[in-house]
């Protein structure tokens, strides 16, 4: 039963920023742009920006990091290689996985799998996936997948 079929689509997610600056820098590497900026002093929020993607209807939000506000999991520690919670990654549809990696990693990213192609199989269907990934600059996941239908 569908509970709720007001659902438009997929507006934006939010990632809280160690660096603002160097993250709207490396989003914009990834083909966003600012579209707005704001503070909420009630938070604790000195600087938030959202950036929107050239190419195609979609968000992602930079909030400074001392916002104060929910978040999933614990705040993440200094020299923490990642943190663990319920979003597993941020995935971008890209034309070729190599290179969308390379440029991230070029761009501040660290390297987290190469480009590889699985192939996922259920009930007779199989479906082929090309895909890499990097951290983002705030240990945030990025997958960029190449197109595929499901």
């Amino acid at each position: 039963m569908i509970m709720n079929n007001n659902i438009k689509g997929f507006h934006h997610f939010a990632v809280k920023a160690q660096n603002v600056d160097e993250t709207i820098e490396f989003y914009r590497t990834l083909n966003f742009e600012i579209a707005h900026s704001w503070s909420l002093p009630q938070f604790n929020l000195e600087k938030c920006i959202m950036m929107k993607n050239k190419a195609f209807d979609c968000y992602i939000e930079i909030c400074d990091n001392n916002a104060d506000f929910p978040t999933q999991g614990r705040k993440r520690i200094p020299g923490d290689p990642y943190i663990e919670n319920a979003l597993l990654h941020i995935c971008f549809t890209v034309e070729d996985a190599e290179k969308a990696f390379n440029e991230a990693v070029k761009n501040g990213a660290k390297p987290l799998s190469v480009k590889e192609t699985l192939e996922l199989e259920n009930l007779g269907k199989k479906v082929k996936v090309s895909n890499s990934l990097v951290y983002g600059l705030n240990g945030e996941v990025i997958e960029f997948l190449e197109t595929v239908s499901f």
